[in-house]
């Protein structure tokens, strides 16, 4: 579904991703782990062209994304919910969900793909008609991934989906997350704290200056004192 492969993006003239490379497949969770500046908004912003690599190739279905515009990888089936969620303060809880389906006009009905992000995150139905100022950090997080569903993507990116969270909403978080991959959905999450990476991760990437300095499960990962000190801190790590 999407390779990066060699991944170069420089920023100001900055080299801020190093030939990175990593794949997502369809009905897989993938995560792309690392401190904050290590790479992973970047590498989120380079999939979806609002940066532009120096070299190496991203490809999506086997189509090459790095000289597309944003607006026609949108439509390819890459749906982004960004860090700061950018939910619109103007629009109510159902307009800001809806808006995907305008973007992506194509597909299923735009009533059956509102009805399953509602499924997907059913709380939201409570705030139907609240506009997006009302929302607590946690309610305009819901409604970024259900804005993001609602496009009727192949592949969902999510930039820190349980940053800043309180701990009565990661669940519900969590819940959602999981019930999109058993739509056979690819889903990459970007997350800095390793303790919020779901159990039922597929796969992890480790992002340190730039460069995946690990790949494989969340286990082994856990049985590298190496990654650990990366993603965690100087940690004990059983043997």
């Amino acid at each position: 579904m999407l390779n990066l492969s060699n991944l170069k993006v420089d920023i100001e003239g900055s080299r801020i991703l190093n030939g990175i490379s990593l794949s997502v497949a369809a009905g897989e969770l993938v995560c792309l782990v690392g401190r904050n500046g290590a790479g992973k908004t970047t590498t989120f912003r380079s999939i979806m062209g609002y940066r532009r690599a120096v070299s190496g190739d991203i490809a999506f279905e086997g189509t090459d994304l790095t000289k597309l515009p944003t607006w026609q990888i949108a439509q390819r089936g890459i749906g982004f919910s960004p860090e700061e969620s950018e939910v619109y303060a103007d629009l109510t809880v159902a307009e800001n969900i809806e808006l995907s389906t305008w973007t992506r006009a194509a597909g299923r009905p735009a009533a059956v793909r509102i009805a399953e992000a509602y499924t997907v995150f059913p709380n939201l139905r409570q705030y139907l008609a609240r506009g997006g100022a009302q929302l607590s950090g946690g309610e305009r997080k819901m409604v970024s991934i259900a804005r993001a569903l609602t496009l009727d993507p192949k592949l969902l990116l999510l930039d820190e989906p349980f940053e800043g969270l309180s701990p009565a909403i990661i669940p519900l978080i969590a819940k959602g997350v999981a019930s999109i991959r058993t739509m056979g959905k690819g889903v990459l999450i970007a997350e800095s704290n390793v303790h919020h990476i779901p159990d039922y991760v597929d796969r992890i990437y480790v992002l340190e200056r730039g460069e995946v300095m690990f790949e494989g499960t969340l286990t082994q990962a856990y049985q590298d004192r190496d990654v650990m000190r990366v993603i965690a801190g100087k940690i004990d790590v059983a043997s």
